[in-house]
């Protein structure tokens, strides 16, 4: 895996369990319509340690959340509430508690794999490599 797996550009190919989760986590009915399989292209640049994760959304809206492994960051969740959190590394993965869920990504197959779980509900995001 080397220390650069991270790095790239992805696009929505697709998730499961979309609507539990987000029932879960409370987010209001107008944005979980605006997320679902919304083409989200996930841009990462990691060096080293450090991380900028960028979230483009259809119609120009975007998330950016820069951490360092293992360092408490600024952090913005998907309804843009913003929180602390400190992500580790665990067997190649990027882990961090969001305040009402817990996030990991992986790369696996040339593929950013996401899954984030909140009480008993696991969300996976799938996005493909596109640069």
């Amino acid at each position: 895996q080397g220390n650069m797996a991270f790095t790239g550009k992805y696009e929505f190919e697709g998730d499961e369990n979309y609507d539990d989760f987000v029932t879960k986590i409370g987010l209001s009915s107008d944005k979980i319509e605006m997320g679902r399989n919304c083409k989200i292209i996930t841009e990462v640049v990691q060096n080293g340690n450090d991380f900028t994760w960028t979230q483009h959304f259809p119609g120009g809206r975007t998330t950016t959340n820069t951490f360092t492994i293992g360092k408490e960051a600024d952090m913005e969740t998907m309804g843009g509430r913003k929180f602390k959190a400190t992500v580790k590394m665990e067997d190649g993965k990027v882990v961090a508690d969001f305040p009402n869920y817990h996030h990991t990504a992986e790369i696996s197959g040339g593929k950013l794999i996401e899954i984030s779980t909140a009480s008993g509900a696991v969300y996976k995001r799938t996005s493909k490599k596109i640069a």
